[in-house]
This record gives structure tokens, sequence and C-alpha cells, in this order.
């Protein structure tokens, strides 16, 4: 009660579903001054003997920390305000394995976007090569969407069918539009422009289930292509090593993302890094008219008889591809 003003309303939901299902009926008749650290220990060995719900596997050691994480939290508060020892002294977070990212290649992309149904075509087309998280894609309202500067302001998201902030400050932003994802959205808007303030919905005007399309048209259609099962989620890394192998600069990349610093750009995807150039997106727009075709309209300003030198992004394009 004393902590949710400060948490989001998802946040709150996970919270009370872990005291409720696991905490509580464990915990629950034992005042906090007795709950020891023997007993604490005996709980993470019994999750580590869990098995995942609907699945063959063990629970993961990432899942066993976030179920542990509210037990420790409330044992070190009533520790601290109660004036005893908390039993999560020196117990330490389980080790967590670290997950690589797996992009699609832009062969696959285009596989992708050539096949899928043609009522999701441009909000994989915009996810592909944006960025955005899950609730944001499905959070974006067309308020947000500015045709004019070719700008997608992030200001909102969708968790659980609500609106919500952002996941961090961090994440609001302004992300520029490549001729693909301009579009893209420009024939989205004939679709719901009038139907729904929400750029991507389903019938009624809401937004879109994220689990529903996944299991119904995310999966199937990777299954169709034969292609390795992932989340949709890497569609925001495909971008990001898309950007990164045509050459433009991390800072803008970072921004693209809702990243503060490049630290994380270069921790997670340094294996995807060439010789970074440009700055300001053009590359981007070279490597995809290059392999999907898509003719680009010359800039305001730019001799129409000049064609950009394009450096090496062939060879970008290829050496992105061969670190897939």
């Amino acid at each position: 009660a004393e902590k949710e003003v400060e948490w989001r309303r998802s946040y709150r939901t996970t919270i009370r579903r872990e005291l409720d299902r696991a905490l509580i009926p464990k915990f629950g008749e034992k005042e906090v001054g007795q709950i020891s650290k023997a007993d604490v220990l005996a709980y993470r060995a019994e999750l580590g003997k869990a098995t995942a719900k609907g699945k063959q596997t063990k629970l993961s050691a990432a899942r066993i920390n976030k179920m542990l994480n509210p037990l420790r939290q409330i044992l070190n508060e009533a520790a601290d305000r109660f004036d005893f020892r908390t039993p999560f002294d020196s117990v330490k977070q389980l080790k967590t394995k670290r997950t690589d990212v797996d992009p699609f290649t832009l062969a696959e992309v285009k596989q992708v976007l050539d096949t899928v149904r043609p009522d999701f075509k441009h909000y994989f087309t915009v996810r592909f090569f944006t960025g955005m998280r899950t609730g944001e894609i499905d959070g974006l309202q067309w308020k947000y969407v500015d045709f004019e500067n070719r700008l997608i302001l992030v200001r909102e998201t969708v968790v659980g069918g609500e609106e919500e902030y952002t996941k961090t400050d961090g994440s609001q932003r302004d992300i520029q539009m490549s001729q693909l994802v301009f579009d893209a959205l420009k024939a989205q808007f004939e679709a719901t422009g009038k139907l729904s303030k929400f750029v991507f919905c389903n019938r009624l005007g809401t937004p879109l289930d994220h689990k529903n399309v996944t299991n119904r048209v995310w999966y199937p259609l990777l299954r169709h292509l034969n292609l390795k099962k992932r989340r949709p989620y890497q569609c925001r890394h495909t971008a990001a090593t898309l950007w990164l192998a045509s050459g433009e600069a991390p800072e803008w990349i970072a921004r693209q993302l809702g990243h503060t610093t490049t630290e994380m750009l270069f921790r997670v995807y340094s294996r995807y890094v060439p010789n970074l150039t440009r700055r300001d997106g053009s590359a981007f727009e070279r490597l995809i008219t290059q392999t999907l075709g898509t003719t680009l309209p010359v800039k305001t300003g730019q001799d129409e008889n000049t064609v950009p030198e394009t450096e090496s992004v062939a060879e970008q394009a290829d050496e992105g591809e061969h670190h897939d």
C-alpha cells in the first residue's frame, strides 16, 4: 500500500500476483521476524526444482530472482523498521545467463513482410524499422504521428490493455521515419485513421492484444517460412542491428531506441558494429532501398543529378548478414 503510489499499474498487478500465488501461501502465517535465512534458502531451492508453467523446463534463474525480489524487499524493510537482522543478509541474486540478441537478417525481414497477412504488413514494417517496444507500438496513437516532420513521437505505451507512461523517462523520444515507415503509416491511416485513435487496432478500435498477435499471426508465420522461432521483440533488435550495419552513428541509434547512453548499444550489439560514419538516417535508407527496392524521394536542396556517396553500403550489408 505504501509503495503502490510509485509503481506502474502493470507492476502493481505483477507484485499482487506474486504475493497471492506464492509468498502468502508459503510465509503468510509467519511473523517477519520468524522467517530465517534457512527458510529463504529452502524456498529458493524449492523454486529451483519447480517446472515453468506450461513447459517441461525448470524455472530460470532470472524467474526465481523475480519471484524472490518481493520477499527480499518486504523482509529488508521489516528488518529496518523493527530492528532485526534481515534473513536476506548475504543471500545474493542467482547468476543469470547472458542471452544474445537474435535479430533477423534483412533477407528474412523481406520474407516476413512479403508473406505476412496484409492487415499486419504495416504493423510489422513499423516494428522492424523503428525499434519500437511492443507496448509502444501497440499504444501508438495518431496524434503522435507527425507526417509533416516525419516523426513518431513515443509518449505513451499500452500494458495489459491499459494506457500508461513509457517504460522510463528516456523512452520518451522522437523516432525518425524512414521512407518505408512513412509509406506504411500513410497506408495504415487509410485503414484505421477514422476508426480509432490508435494506429494499430482491432475491429473495435481498441489496442491490439500482443499475446493474440504473437500466437495467432507471428509464430504461425515463422513456422510457415521455416524461420527460427523468435519473440516479436526481436524486431527491435533487428532495427538496431540494421542501423549499425548501415553505418549510422551510435548516438543517433541510441536516441531512436530510447537509450540515454550508447553503453547498452555497444554491450548488446557489439558484434554487429562496423565502421560507423553516418548520423542522420540516410545510410539506413540506402541499405533498405538496395535490398527492398524502395524508391526514395530526392531531399530538398539536393542536386537531382547528384548521386549520394554510398561508401561501402553493400559491403556493410554483407558484413551485417555475415555476423548474423
